[in-house]
């Protein structure tokens, strides 16, 4: 059998692979039932199913392509290079790097750095579309999070909180 889609192949071994992980970490905790959920339930089901899609999109990939198949062309190094480096930054500028030295600088601050550099991940990225964006985005995470889910983390920068 001859692979139509490399492009389906990989994505179908990636989603086995995650889910894969996912059921056998949720595996540690109490699974339960249906009916009597516990901590475990949720990421096994949602595994065992990513493994399921996963499955069905390799099995698919093996199917007829487009002429000359579905390659897998290079490797987008901007996008991957700026989203994963915009959640490192959301992270480090929520609750800070203790161990570095570097405060928490609060929701706001960590949601407009977050988006800023995720929007050059995309070429062409204008400075004032990201912090129109960001401006929603803060607004819309504080008053779901902190005023109506009451979560307790950092909102402003530490110099602002007192």
């Amino acid at each position: 059998m001859a692979i139509a889609s490399q492009k389906d192949f990989v994505s179908g071994l990636m989603f086995m692979t995650v889910g894969g992980s996912f059921a056998w970490g949720a595996v540690d905790y109490e699974i339960g039932e249906a009916a009597r959920m516990g901590p475990g339930y949720f990421p096994f089901m949602l595994g065992l199913l990513l493994v399921l899609l996963g499955a069905l999109v390799t099995f698919n990939s093996f199917k007829s392509g487009p002429p000359g198949g579905d390659k897998i062309g290079a490797i987008a190094w901007r996008p991957l290079v700026f989203i994963l480096g915009a959640n490192l930054l959301f992270g480090a500028l929520l609750v800070g790097l203790p161990s570095l030295g570097i405060p928490a600088f609060g929701l706001i601050v960590a949601i407009y750095g977050l988006v800023v550099m995720a929007g050059y991940a995309r070429e062409g990225a204008k400075l004032k579309e990201s912090l129109i964006l960001a401006t929603i985005l803060a607004i819309g995470s504080y008053l779901a999070f902190v005023k109506m889910l009451n979560l307790q983390f950092p909102v402003l920068p530490w110099f602002l909180a007192n």
